[in-house]
């Protein structure tokens, strides 16, 4: 079915039913909230990210236990992680990059390099079971995975059937600064958070960001109608299902939630309490 005929028809005859499409959830916006947003304003997620990045690139982007990296610093560490995928481990574009993280700051670094580099994020719920898991990554085909080393035995039960090719496995000490190696061991030896595991060619995540660093990066030109997120269901009425959101919806819903809050928040000095995880789309959306 031509979905976009069938909406232009009902516009043309819009008078056959009785002036049902006139738009009354208007009478509900609060004030100073537009009726519509101009989604061209950005041309993809990537392009919304650098010029976020130009405006406000001394400021303070994210904060995580007690870390803190600005926008210029994420743009830094975002491009080594570009250049990781494309140059070191040679990825085509369009391939799908896993995300097993809960919130923490390796997570929007690893997310936007992955965009920034022309691939589709795929976000995995990092409490998913072996077999969600591995449902997860036979429908999207992803082959590489970035994963929290408190949920690599997860993933290395998940890849006894749907192996994987490359594997970065991130510590959550790993960007906190001089506090990270006793985070790490800590959460390792002391809280005894992280089961054993092995995976075969796994590289940490540090070891990544070092290669990526000395490794170049060719600038992508992506549009709106590029794949940016398999974002998959909870799985309430079947198994999980991948949504297809493009650069375009992606960036459509952000300037709706923005136009919604921008009469309360002073630009510049808006601090975002997540609670919610980042790979949920909510959070990714409105916090993220």
């Amino acid at each position: 079915m031509d979905y976009h005929s069938t909406f232009r028809g009902l516009q043309t005859n819009k008078n056959c039913f009785g002036g049902l499409v006139e738009k009354i959830w208007l009478q509900s916006y609060a004030p100073g909230v537009p009726a519509e947003v101009d989604v061209g304003e950005y041309a993809s997620l990537v392009d919304l990210f650098e010029k976020s990045v130009e405006r406000f690139r001394d400021r303070t982007a994210y904060i995580c236990m007690g870390a803190k990296i600005s926008y210029g610093e994420l743009d830094r560490l975002s491009r080594d992680f570009a250049a990781y995928l494309q140059s070191v481990l040679e990825i085509p574009r369009g391939e799908r990059i896993a995300l097993m993280m809960p919130n923490v700051l390796q997570y929007p670094v690893c997310m936007l390099g992955a965009l920034r580099a022309g691939y589709v994020v795929v976000n995995c719920n990092p409490l998913y079971k072996p077999r969600e898991l591995e449902h997860q990554l036979k429908d999207c085909g992803a082959n590489t995975v970035v994963i929290l080393e408190n949920f690599a035995r997860t993933l290395m039960r998940a890849t006894r059937r749907v192996p994987v090719e490359n594997v970065v496995v991130a510590r959550l000490g790993d960007m906190l600064g001089v506090r990270g190696m006793v985070v790490n061991f800590v959460v390792k030896h002391v809280k005894r958070l992280v089961p054993s595991w092995r995976l075969r060619k796994a590289v940490f995540f540090k070891e990544a960001m070092a290669k990526g660093k000395s490794a170049s990066f060719d600038p992508v030109r992506i549009g709106a109608d590029d794949l940016a997120f398999l974002q998959y269901t909870g799985g309430t009425t079947g198994v999980s299902k991948g949504a297809m959101l493009t650069h375009g919806n992606m960036v459509a819903n952000v300037l709706q939630v923005h136009s919604w809050v921008r009469s309360s928040v002073v630009e510049g000095q808006e601090l975002v309490v997540t609670a919610l995880p980042l790979y949920h789309i909510f959070a990714m959306t409105a916090n993220c």
